[in-house]
């Protein structure tokens, strides 16, 4: 797959599947880019390079974001998963028990937070993707994913602190920990429980000579998830430019994931 040269100011929704989705392996995954059922016409190659030096500047989301990125907050982070799993998120997409997202009542729809075990000291990267938690005290429903991360999807709840972070540092935080795990950064544009409907995004940005996506897809019992992801990123150029030729033919929704790689 052609790599992309990305920035880092980004829309930051995405969809989710209504199937469970491990993403921690992609062992699971097959790749259907190439599939002799579903060939695509070549994509036209867009090179992301240094803006212009004439081109309207954007503004890094992490001045947009001042306010919320200064929050950190100490409290007690719960998890949820299997009964709310598939169920529909404040954001609107579906829960994902194994993805790295996390409710909050305050954070931004879409925003980040990296959450670390005050008792053991492992931090992970969220996107908040709902609301809540709604229950005593507690400052921050985890997925299942992110609770196991942090050590604490055994005892249900742990002590944490949570700081708001921009996606640019979201990034480069991720990007940092995947190297250590010979893992790469890729740009999802959507997810799917429907190949059909992942086919016709796919189509989508073919015709409108993006950068290509690739397709792959994960069955767990007896369901499958189709996810849509550009990639990998390898630097922080212009991803801004990428994600306006995406808002304009639909595509609001896009995140950072991180997945073993994909050869």
């Amino acid at each position: 797959m052609k790599k992309l040269l990305l920035t880092t100011t980004m829309v930051l929704l995405s969809a989710c599947s209504t199937e469970p989705l491990k993403t921690s392996n992609t062992s699971n995954y097959t790749d259907l880019s190439a599939s002799a059922e579903h060939k695509l016409r070549h994509h036209s190659i867009l090179h992301f390079g240094k803006a212009d030096a004439n081109a309207e500047d954007d503004t890094d989301q992490s001045d947009l974001n001042s306010e919320f990125s200064r929050h950190i907050s100490q409290g007690t982070a719960s998890w949820y998963g299997p009964q709310f799993h598939g169920k529909k998120t404040a954001s609107g997409e579906i829960y994902d028990m194994y993805a790295m997202t996390a409710a909050h009542n305050t954070l931004p729809i879409s925003s980040y937070a990296k959450v670390t075990n005050l008792k053991n000291k492992r931090s992970v990267i969220v996107r908040i993707n709902d609301r809540g938690p709604f229950h005593g005290d507690r400052v921050m429903d985890l997925s299942y994913s992110a609770a196991k991360k942090l050590g604490i999807d055994q005892s249900g709840t742990g002590a944490v602190e949570i700081k708001a972070i921009a996606p640019k540092q979201a990034l480069a935080q991720m990007q940092e920990a995947a190297a250590k795990q010979d893992q790469q950064v890729y740009l999802q544009v959507g997810s799917f429980g429907n190949k059909t409907k992942a086919l016709k995004l796919q189509h989508k940005i073919v015709a409108s000579h993006l950068p290509e996506t690739k397709m792959l897809a994960a069955k767990r019992k007896g369901s499958t998830v189709y996810k849509l992801q550009m990639g990998p990123i390898n630097s922080s150029d212009n991803i801004a430019m990428l994600n306006q030729q995406l808002a304009k033919i639909g595509v609001t929704g896009t995140q950072f994931i991180t997945e073993t790689s994909q050869n």
